[in-house]
């Protein structure tokens, strides 16, 4: 009775200091990533390309971001879109549109709306935390994502301001940058989906340069996100995050 009740203790040891060593482990993998993928500031310019069901149309902007609290947007073209800006200070989302010369604010329910007819929302844009502030992960495996080798991470939400419950992530196992992503709610259902292309290093860090979205809820085939230009750790004039720079 001792040996099957030492036996029993072993094997509960055992598998509480693997279930240890994977959470410490999956926290290790998202800190590397997030390492690679957040910063103080930075300054991008991007091209993003919607592929609706009538065709596909193509909008440039340069943003710039400090933190995950402050971001700005202006759109450069088509001329469409020329002059329309973005402007997120902390929770707050504001808009300005040249053709009616207004601003609105964009809160509620309405962040849940397509951001010009995209894959992205506004809630997505919006939040821009680290993934150690937002889940918890654990490691579900490992698999092959376009001839690179990732970890498979389970994260689960544990704070409830978050857009997706439930993530998972695969992750180089070398750049420790994610290579596709599914986002889901809290019911199980998958929602987005992105996968992570074209990865460069930049400033000594690595980070995708194009980011495929699907939104699964719409038709279309998905919105291509690409940087074509970015820089961290930039000295960004305080005058970029104030509601002012909206009708400039």
């Amino acid at each position: 009775m001792k040996t099957i009740l030492s036996k029993t203790y072993l094997i509960t040891i055992i598998i509480l200091i693997t279930l240890s060593v994977n959470a410490q482990d999956a926290t290790q993998i998202i800190e590397k990533v997030d390492a690679n993928m957040s910063s103080d500031n930075r300054i991008f310019e991007s091209e993003m390309t919607i592929h609706g069901r009538r065709g596909s149309r193509t909008v440039v902007s340069k943003s710039y971001s400090e933190g995950n609290e402050k971001s700005f947007t202006e759109y450069l073209s088509p001329a469409s879109e020329k002059g329309t800006k973005m402007l997120k200070l902390e929770k707050q989302l504001w808009i300005y549109s040249p053709s009616t010369d207004r601003t609105i604010q964009i809160s509620g329910h309405m962040l849940r709306q397509s951001v010009m007819g995209s894959d992205l929302s506004y809630e997505d844009m919006m939040d821009d935390r680290k993934l150690t502030d937002v889940y918890v992960a654990k490691v579900a495996g490992e698999e092959v994502i376009d001839g690179r080798k990732t970890y498979l991470l389970e994260l689960t939400a544990k704070v409830e301001d978050v857009s997706y419950h439930a993530q998972k992530m695969w992750v180089d196992t070398e750049r420790f940058v994610p290579l596709k992503q599914e986002l889901y709610a809290k019911s199980g259902k998958l929602l987005k989906q992105m996968e992570m292309k074209d990865v460069i290093q930049v400033q000594g860090r690595w980070f995708p340069s194009t980011v495929v979205y699907k939104d699964m809820l719409k038709q279309g085939d998905g919105t291509e996100f690409k940087i074509t230009k970015i820089q961290f750790d930039q000295e960004i004039p305080a005058y970029v995050f104030t509601k002012a720079v909206l009708k400039q």
